[in-house]
């Protein structure tokens, strides 16, 4: 037998090698790869689970949310029949008003914690004023109504004998909704059904997502400018100096978000730490007071802080794993300090600005509790209208559009990072 033929075993003969116990090897190897394979699924199911449980369904149900729209379908079957005929003209004829009143009345046949009136009070509202109170004022007197029931209606409340509220019912009338979406492009629906851009006045969220992404562009400049020196420093530091140093890195995650926020509202206000103090020595007037607080400026200044240890630790681990012998060598060869640094040492760095740049960015594009405290008007991000949707107006098709729409774009970010640059050089130590 020649060595290739020991060394690779045809089929027939690698059926006939048994095991101890005389089953055949192959079975036996696939069985015990087998078993590999589901003892390591076994070992991942509950980070899976987990993943799947509290990440992947939310992260869906708000997607979902963003378009589902039941509360006319489900309350108004009948009225929406009947406006399958009407031409978008004036108001709609007696037949519709009497479909109307069927669904109300039947709606109000059913137990309270079914009724679908109050549901369509609070659709129809988000997308004409008044529509709700027009709803319930109507179903609280509906079964007095008589026939004709067009005049019973427009009684009851204004609205039913505006062409605009019976527009809205037929457009949005549909199981699935984009309403939400081009309410959060600052569009809206105009007589025609056409998409049309809202009044200057009322044109919020595209200028909120345009300033949410240059507060968290200009958030990860000032870490990166702030944290490249300390993490230098650190990584040139014997070890046991720079352990010891970065406890004063690490100290902020063992201090409360709102003491830390709390305590940049003394610091930055106008009667302040610091205006006092720059007033104390001479550098600014008492009337000259600057404002840093309840604005951009205090949006970045309480954020950088915040945030500036997930710039600095992908940085330091990625900066003492440099050799030093790399710009020595340098330097040795005739070039200068700087342009060791700059040729040699800062390119080996960019792996780990990369991983800060992406932490510091992700993180600071959807922050909501900093900019609360200390934006004011001017330094609100995105994430703050979206919890003022889902706290107060109630609105969470809305919320949810806006939630979608900043995941998307996130997404589109890390993947034009991951053209450019390379996912791959990220280095978080």
């Amino acid at each position: 037998m020649s060595q290739a033929d020991a060394t690779n075993p045809s089929p027939a003969r690698r059926e006939k090698l048994v095991t101890a116990d005389g089953t055949p090897l192959r079975r036996a190897l696939e069985r015990a790869n087998r078993r590999r394979k589901l003892t390591a699924l076994a070992l991942v199911a509950p980070l899976l689970a987990f993943i799947l449980i509290f990440f992947a369904f939310p992260i869906a149900q708000m997607m979902w949310r963003s378009v589902d729209n039941p509360q006319i379908v489900n309350a108004l079957p009948r009225t929406l029949q009947a406006l399958e005929r009407w031409d978008r003209q004036g108001i709609p004829d007696e037949p519709v008003f009497a479909a109307l009143h069927a669904d109300m009345m039947e709606d109000l046949d059913r137990p309270r914690r079914e009724q679908a009136i109050g549901p369509l009070g609070i659709r129809l509202n988000y997308e004409l004023s008044a529509a709700r109170s027009a709803i319930s004022r109507t179903a609280r007197a509906v079964e007095d109504f008589e026939a004709p029931y067009a005049e019973a209606f427009i009684d009851a409340h204004r609205l039913w004998g505006q062409p605009e509220l019976w527009r809205i019912i037929q457009r949005e009338g549909r199981p699935l909704t984009a309403s939400y979406y081009v309410a959060a492009l600052d569009r809206e629906y105009d007589e025609a059904g056409n998409i049309v851009q809202r009044d200057e006045n009322r044109r919020i969220y595209v200028s909120l997502f345009g300033r949410t992404l240059g507060l968290s562009l200009a958030i990860t400049f000032m870490t990166f400018a702030l944290g490249f020196p300390i993490a230098y420093f650190l990584a040139n530091l014997p070890m046991r100096y720079a352990n010891l140093l970065m406890i004063a890195v690490l100290l902020p995650f063992w201090t409360s978000l709102l003491v830390r926020t709390s305590a940049w509202i003394v610091l930055l206000q106008q009667q302040g730490v610091i205006n006092e103090l720059l007033v104390n020595i001479g550098l600014i007037s008492d009337e000259n007071r600057i404002s840093m607080i309840y604005n951009q400026t205090g949006t970045i200044i309480a954020m950088t802080h915040i945030l500036l240890p997930f710039m600095v630790l992908p940085l330091y681990s990625v900066m003492r794993t440099i050799p030093v012998s790399y710009t020595r060598a340098a330097k040795s060869l005739g070039a200068t300090p700087w342009t060791a640094f700059r040729r040699v040492y800062f390119p080996q760095t960019l792996p780990g600005i990369g991983a800060g740049g992406v932490l510091v960015f992700i993180i600071s594009i959807g922050y909501y509790i900093t900019p609360a405290l200390v934006g004011g008007q001017s330094g609100r991000m995105i994430s703050n209208e979206i919890a003022r949707h889902i706290q107060q107006s109630l609105n969470w098709g809305l919320a949810a559009a806006l939630g979608s729409m900043l995941l998307v774009g996130v997404l589109v970010l890390y993947w034009l990072y991951n053209r450019l640059v390379g996912a791959d050089s990220l280095k978080l130590g």
